[in-house]
């Protein structure tokens, strides 16, 4: 019985944290009036991950709860997106992206097959995510406008579900870079 309430209340929480879970970087980004330290491809590999995974999930027809974070998520991201291309000045460029992203999820249904192997990739296509954030922070040796706070709800998130283990390491390495960024970025100022 205690591991049912253990299950329900990670279940529930990370509904919960995900419903906010962008609003600590979308708040970051809104008072730093930048996108610093943000990598546009880490949100797009992410972007693709959550759509191909809804997509899945949608395709044979499994309940609504197991995935209802992820619609949550994907418009969180839009959100974010819109703010990197704002602050970036090019609100044109986002048109491109929208569009890709929607012919991605108009072809993921075309051939089961198509729908499989993209499922099977989502895992390497969220792990490219981190790496690809973490690249850009190594960079820029600068955590700019990123917040750290989405980052550990991100890992807590990954630590309610059991098989994201590898994205719950990510999740806390690019954490700790951003912080360890931030605190040499103090130190300089």
């Amino acid at each position: 019985m205690e591991a049912g309430l253990l299950l329900q209340f990670c279940n529930w929480s990370t509904l919960v944290v995900c419903m906010v879970i962008k609003f600590p970087q979308i708040f970051a980004l809104l008072a730093a009036k930048n996108s610093r330290g943000v990598s546009l491809k880490s949100l797009l590999l992410e972007l693709v991950g959550f759509l191909v995974f809804l997509r899945y999930q949608m395709y044979y027809s499994y309940p609504l709860l197991p995935y209802l974070e992820y619609p949550i998520l994907i418009a969180q991201d839009v959100v974010l997106l819109l703010c990197i291309f704002h602050y970036n000045g090019g609100m044109k460029l986002a048109i491109p992206h929208i569009v890709i992203l929607l012919g991605g999820w108009y072809i993921l249904t075309l051939q089961k097959w198509i729908t499989d192997l993209a499922m099977n990739l989502c895992t390497f296509t969220s792990a490219a995510s981190k790496f690809a954030q973490l690249q850009y922070l190594w960079e820029a040796r600068d955590s700019g406008a990123v917040s750290a706070l989405t980052w550990s709800m991100s890992a807590y998130t990954c630590a309610t579900r059991v098989a994201f283990l590898i994205m719950l390491a990510l999740n806390i390495w690019v954490t700790a870079t951003i912080l360890l960024y931030r605190k040499t970025t103090t130190k300089d100022e």
